[in-house]
């Protein structure tokens, strides 16, 4: 029979990590007066846990921005109020026809990636953000390849969230009442 032993420090910083080892325990035969043997199993059952001390976690929140015509990738800490990196799908190529291609999307979330790592960040909220209003309400090319990017950085992912803004009443698009005459 097997059974599991977890042994415990106490560190100064107080954070806990378990870990786990397989004992090995045979039975034991047990002889009465009677010509009937039974194995006995033994349980002892330690809970002391381990500690070890882990990497602080320091979460953001990356807000990509993805239209069609450019790919915008925006790190921040949790509140929203100081960048930590910022990168666009432009900076990364030479053509404006390639600004929202996914492979300058991945450019830039390298670009943030390796920006956000080296001030000490290491997991994520993702913001996916459309044109949205009276413009394409579906993300752009290039979102899923920096969401990708981001996730293949080493940044574990927390939530990801769709916050395209998306009027109620919708508002008058441009052109006039009767349209844009070509």
């Amino acid at each position: 029979m097997s059974e599991t032993v977890t042994n415990v420090e106490e560190k100064e910083d107080g954070l806990v990590n378990t870990e786990t080892e397989e004992v090995k325990i045979e039975p034991e035969e047990i002889t009465t007066n009677e010509t009937v043997t039974e194995p006995v199993e033994q349980t002892k059952t330690q809970n002391i846990e381990k500690t070890k001390t882990d990497a602080a976690v320091k979460w953001g929140i990356a807000h990509i921005y993805s239209s069609y015509n450019n790919t915008i990738i925006h790190i921040t800490d949790l509140t929203g109020g100081e960048t930590v990196a910022i990168s666009s799908g432009g900076c990364h190529v030479n053509a404006d026809r390639y600004e929202s291609s996914p492979f300058a999307a991945m450019k830039a979330a390298t670009t943030v990636v390796e920006s956000a790592r080296t001030k000490g960040f290491t997991n994520l909220h993702i913001r996916v953000r459309a044109v949205g209003g009276v413009g394409s309400r579906v993300p752009g090319p290039g979102a899923q390849a920096a969401i990708r990017a981001l996730a293949r950085g080493g940044f574990m992912i927390g939530k990801i969230d769709d916050v395209t803004p998306i009027p109620h009443d919708t508002t008058r698009k441009k052109g006039g009442k009767r349209g844009r005459r070509v």
